[in-house]
């Protein structure tokens, strides 16, 4: 797999600009936070409107919870140019995805959205090229037709077939369409630890088989490490991350929180192989949303992500026990999520 991997917001952006720039065909991008306050740094929308004035064929898939913002504000300005634009529109499930495609033979896919709020985060995000790419676009194929898409030429793209090695290179989750790929794959690779797992995320709220398969790895020693970020953007949430790194630090798992805002998400197990994508460590992801990650075993990419990871501890202070102390607002946080997750 050919790639190029970048750490921050800004890096992938200045990267798909610049690609976007040069597309020649199409341009296809399926986004949970799509916003159009970057424009004095990243201008995505000025740029995707010049290309599809050149006609090139230009679609965007965005969720329309995550991107309420966009859709507010500029979404009939690009309803009228030739871009064609889509809200995937559910009460409860959304397209939690970041994919960019581009000339059907450049793809990015990852963790990183569009927001100026965002710019200095930490993330990961994957450019890739090779048969990969007709993997993912067969993915956004289906997400386009779900989301109303009619264009042929898209909705042929979900006929493309694979040998078994690309089509598990990406890992597509589909509750939606009953396919729980991404949790199948935590179980698997998991359960088959053998020395250690690595998980960066930035929302740390497991469902129960998830802590029991931690827990049964630290049982039979297995290294685990898990890097989330002291201060996230969600209040609400860091009041959960913390009530569950309490309890699992006292299983033996070992938590770094970092003291800047990080929204990767990974997975590493042995050191041997990892996957990169658009998950978190929460019910949403593994039970409602629509994601998607790449999973790999390239030596260079898990050498060049460990040294990352030692970059995020080094600026991290390690978790101790009995520091977090219960207050009345964790309680009330704790009662609400047993109604809304009771199987939790």
């Amino acid at each position: 797999m050919k790639y190029n991997l970048y750490t921050t917001s800004e890096k992938a952006w200045d990267a798909m600009l610049e690609t976007i720039q040069q597309a020649r065909k199409s341009i296809y991008i399926e986004m949970y936070i799509f916003s159009n306050d970057t424009f004095q740094s990243h201008d995505f929308i000025s740029a995707l409107k010049q290309k599809a004035d050149e006609g090139v064929r230009v679609v965007i898939i965005a969720d329309a919870f995550g991107s309420e913002s966009l859709k507010k504000e500029v979404s009939h300005e690009i309803e009228k140019s030739k871009i064609e634009f889509i809200f995937f529109s559910h009460w409860l499930r959304h397209i939690h995805r970041k994919i960019l495609i581009v000339d059907e033979k450049i793809a990015f896919i990852g963790g990183v959205n569009i927001k100026k709020s965002f710019i200095h985060w930490d993330d990961l995000q994957l450019k890739v090229n090779g048969l990969i790419v007709k993997r993912i676009l067969r993915s956004f194929a289906y997400t386009y037709a779900m989301s109303g898409g009619t264009n042929p030429k898209i909705l042929k793209r979900r006929e493309n077939k694979f040998s078994g090695r690309v089509k598990n290179l990406l890992i597509d989750h589909w509750p939606i369409r009953n396919i729980n790929t991404l949790k199948k794959h935590y179980i698997e690779k998991i359960n088959d630890a053998e020395k250690s797992i690595q998980i960066v995320t930035p929302y740390f709220t497991p469902p129960r088989w998830l802590i029991s398969l931690l827990d049964n790895a630290s049982r039979r020693g297995v290294k685990i490490e898990i890097l989330i970020p002291a201060e996230s953007d969600l209040p609400i949430v860091d009041r959960l991350n913390y009530n569950y790194i309490n309890k699992l630090n006292a299983l033996g798992i070992d938590f770094y929180l970092n003291n800047k805002m990080n929204h990767a998400k990974l997975l590493i197990i042995d050191g041997k192989e990892g996957l990169i994508g658009s998950q978190n460590i929460d019910p949403l992801s593994f039970e409602l949303n629509t994601e998607a990650g790449i999973f790999f075993k390239e030596k260079k990419l898990l050498d060049e992500l460990s040294v990352i990871i030692e970059g995020w501890k080094n600026n991290s202070i390690k978790f101790e026990a009995g520091k977090y102390k219960m207050k009345l607002v964790d309680y009330v946080i704790l009662v609400a999520r047993k109604i809304f997750w009771p199987i939790l």
